[in-house]
């Protein structure tokens, strides 16, 4: 019999440490948590906002919120099957339908600490960069940190469309446009990327779906049908 080198011994067992549950479970970065809970000392008890975005299989929720020693508390909350009362019925897991919970929970929040007519927010869509900080006010606009979770931050995902309408809505989030869709990242170091507003208002809109499915009509009319079935039924 060949020699087999034991690579997990007693001393490995004994000295493992399991991770916290909401880790284990997939719910909760605690690396990521922790940097964005830190508060300095001179601030003690400030709250420190963050803005929460979360996908499931067939919605977007977004959340306003901030850490106590008790746990959390939700200042605000908007999810994108909220949206059928806005006319927007179905397709509620979009780039389109993250922008719009975005932009309600934007207004929600403001309403609620009295700040909605300070900060108006983008008056007109058109995917262009906004930072709500940059025009002149009495008052500091409201501030929040953006909290993903555990999923990644890579370029054109649904995520970045929440933002999106969050800071259009008037939130001060801090953030650049390097992981909008329509940035096109330098070919040489050294060098500025390109952001194309019009490529991101296209998926603001949904057009992007539009494409899709008038090209799945006309190559697979079955598999349309099967695939936006909810939409042919709402017409």
């Amino acid at each position: 019999m060949a020699f087999v080198k034991v690579l997990k011994t007693a001393a490995y067992f004994k000295r493992f440490q399991v991770a916290r549950r909401r880790r284990r479970e997939g719910k909760t970065d605690y690396y990521a948590r922790r940097k964005m809970v830190r508060q300095d000392k001179n601030k003690f008890n400030n709250r420190k906002y963050r803005f929460i975005v979360r996908f499931t299989n067939k919605r977007c929720i977004c959340q306003c919120a901030y850490a106590t020693l008790r746990g959390d508390v939700v200042v605000a909350a908007a999810a994108s099957n909220e949206l059928s009362a806005f006319g927007i019925t179905v397709g509620h897991k979009n780039h389109a339908a993250a922008y719009a919970t975005g932009l309600l929970l934007a207004r929600r929040v403001l309403k609620k600490f009295e700040l909605d007519d300070k900060f108006k927010g983008k008056e007109e869509l058109d995917g262009e960069e906004y930072h709500v900080e940059d025009e002149e006010n009495e008052q500091r606009p409201f501030k929040c940190i953006l909290d993903v979770g555990l999923r990644r931050t890579c370029v054109g995902h649904r995520m970045w469309g929440a933002l999106k309408g969050a800071v259009d809505g008037g939130l001060h989030i801090p953030h650049s446009t390097k992981n909008f869709p329509g940035f096109k990242a330098p070919e040489e170091k050294g060098q500025e990327g390109e952001y194309d507003a019009e490529a991101h208002k296209d998926r603001i809109f949904g057009n992007h779906v539009k494409e899709y499915m008038e090209m799945l009509q006309e190559e697979d009319p079955t598999k349309y049908e099967a695939h936006f079935s909810k939409f042919i039924a709402e017409g």
